[in-house]
């Protein structure tokens, strides 16, 4: 939708309201309602302003304090929000009301905020553009469904929730036929919405699925999930049902994946497209490099990819998930399957959990794979067989602990996101860790109650 077709809307009465909004650290949208009128007049040209401590608070809202960003000694002043235009829609599930999503820039001087994901992740496409390339991606986003409504789940502590479906669902039509009311429902939402939808199934959990939407851009791409992921919440509490992106929501169940597919094009052709003999693979060196500057980097950069504690509760072995750094053709026991052929060849990161922030994840993996081409990192030799029985290849990190070790010790962190923004997030997923490490659980007390 452009701003001329949401001026002749706004004369016609279908729509009234303009939601303006961004990600915080967890990608969440944050932001505001407008009178459509007031958006047209105001800040489609003028941007809003929110309180700049969104970029530090936890999943409650609280201010953390510890970060230079924004902190009570500076008061919590405002940041500056631009609307992308290019990216205004109708929201066919909400009533009368488009979306626009917005950068975020610095009062007064307008700099953009090295600190919003949204950011980090232009920063390296822009990096990738000056190189000669364009970044294209997409993400395979899984999720639980429940019958329980999201109240009654908050009423219930999130315990004994009924899934949607009653045993494992992985390609079962009849299963998936049940959960037709919601899934057909978000499919048809998004198409309305302007975010094309290639195809929707269940997957290997009870109540768990998977809505698949086209590839693109890489940046359009994050937009698109994150404002996908807001659309099947709010369609889910419109049906009186929950959805959960949690990595890790069940104990003895698979969790649910973000993977991540990226490629590079130059002069509109595919750059990894090539005849140089890779295992069972040919490609480009551009594919070459960018596959092992990726794998290479995957450690430091895992907190981007596993952002919470119930993150790492994921990687378990023989579950789907990735718990080793290896790449192999088609096969899905690898952190990094290589799929494809031809124009067609990309990479698919099976490493990031949904709960993964998708700017922050696509940053981390462009900017590893730039940086494998800059300095020609050639990746491990290819792996055939069952990844999970290799006990010789080096594990993903298996607590948010020692991934912000990881991240704060590397060099690389850095130098991509700059010291500020690295302390920043450092400190970020390190509360986080924190915050878990005083709760006490119904493990904990099940557990010790009664028998310690």
């Amino acid at each position: 939708m452009t701003l001329s077709e949401l001026r002749q809307a706004v004369r016609r009465g279908t729509i009234n309201t303009v939601i303006a909004a961004f990600t915080d650290h967890y990608g969440r949208l944050m932001g505001k309602r407008f009178d459509a009128e007031h958006f047209i007049a105001y800040v489609a040209g003028g941007g809003t302003h929110a309180c700049n401590y969104l970029l530090t608070a936890d999943m409650e809202m609280d201010p953390v304090p510890g970060y230079r960003f924004a902190n009570w000694e500076l008061g919590y002043g405002d940041f500056h929000l631009v609307p992308d235009l290019g990216t205004l829609r109708q929201l066919s599930w909400l009533d009368k009301t488009a979306f626009v999503h917005c950068d975020i820039e610095l009062e007064p001087d307008h700099a953009a905020v090295e600190v919003a994901p949204r950011t980090i992740l232009k920063k390296q496409i822009n990096l990738a553009r000056s190189a000669g390339f364009e970044p294209f991606a997409a993400s395979e986003l899984e999720y639980f469904a429940y019958r329980t409504s999201f109240r009654q789940a908050a009423l219930q502590g999130y315990r004994d929730l009924e899934p949607l479906g009653w045993y494992l669902e992985d390609y079962n039509l009849l299963q998936g036929t049940r959960e037709e009311f919601y899934t057909a429902a978000v499919r048809r939402h998004l198409k309305e919405s302007g975010i094309a939808v290639e195809n929707s199934k269940g997957e290997w959990g009870l109540g768990q699925h998977e809505v698949n939407i086209r590839y693109g851009e890489v940046l359009e791409m994050a937009d698109n999930h994150a404002l996908f992921k807001q659309c099947l919440k709010e369609v889910a509490d419109q049906a009186g049902i929950s959805v959960t992106f949690m990595a890790k929501p069940a104990q003895g169940q698979a969790g649910s994946g973000c993977h991540i597919h990226m490629s590079l094009r130059r002069r509109g052709k595919s750059a990894f497209k090539g005849t140089r003999r890779l295992g069972p693979v040919e490609g480009s060196d551009v594919f070459r490099w960018f596959l092992g500057g990726w794998i290479a980097h995957a450690p430091e950069f895992m907190v981007f990819y596993a952002p919470t504690v119930n993150s790492y509760k994921r990687f378990e072995d023989l579950s789907w998930a990735p718990t080793r750094l290896a790449w192999s053709y088609d096969n899905r026991t690898a952190g990094f399957r290589v799929v494809g052929r031809g124009d067609s060849l990309r990479i698919e990161c099976r490493i990031p959990g949904s709960d993964a922030n998708p700017y922050l994840a696509f940053a981390a993996s462009l900017a590893s794979g730039l940086d494998g081409i800059r300095n020609k990192i050639d990746p491990p030799p290819v792996f055939e067989g069952d990844v999970y029985a290799a006990r010789n290849l080096p594990r993903v990190p298996y607590t948010l602990e020692h991934a912000v070790d990881l991240f704060l010790a590397s060099g690389f962190v850095k130098d991509t996101l700059g010291e500020s923004a690295a302390e920043h997030y450092a400190h970020f997923y390190r509360s986080e860790q924190k915050s878990f490490e005083r709760a006490v659980t119904d493990w904990e007390r099940k557990r010790y109650f009664e028998r310690i």
